[in-house]
């Protein structure tokens, strides 16, 4: 059972930026896509962003592409979103997700989730 906890949420003015990392308890944490997805107050949970296994691919969702970018460091166990260009409609909860999967990474994610962190952009 991989255990993910999401950290860097914060409350940014618009046009700001923030990094979110997510640390994983899976010594094999390589074995797994990492991603990141979003809930905002009264909307569906949505894809953010996902990482292959080793960082080679990468997909993001159209709303944050060219703002946002997914990363992940497997010495560290540990996978990040450095969110640049915030707007407010970028308020919302978002949550890390692990998907135990060498090939090409889901957009759907995997089974494991983190509590998720809640990122705030005023305007």
């Amino acid at each position: 059972q991989v255990q993910l906890v999401e950290s860097g949420g914060g409350l940014v003015p618009a046009g700001g930026s923030l990094r979110l990392s997510c640390a994983a308890s899976e010594r094999t944490f390589s074995n797994y896509a990492m991603g990141w997805f979003r809930q905002a107050p009264g909307k569906e949970r949505e894809f953010v962003a996902v990482i292959s296994w080793s960082g080679g691919t990468t997909y993001y969702a159209d709303s944050v592409k060219g703002r946002f970018t997914i990363s992940r460091d497997n010495g560290r166990n540990t996978a990040y979103l450095q969110m640049n260009s915030l707007k407010p409609e970028d308020t919302a909860v978002y949550y890390c997700n692990a998907n135990r999967d060498r090939g090409r990474p889901s957009i759907r994610g995997g089974p494991y989730w983190g509590q998720g962190t809640q990122v705030t952009v005023s305007s």
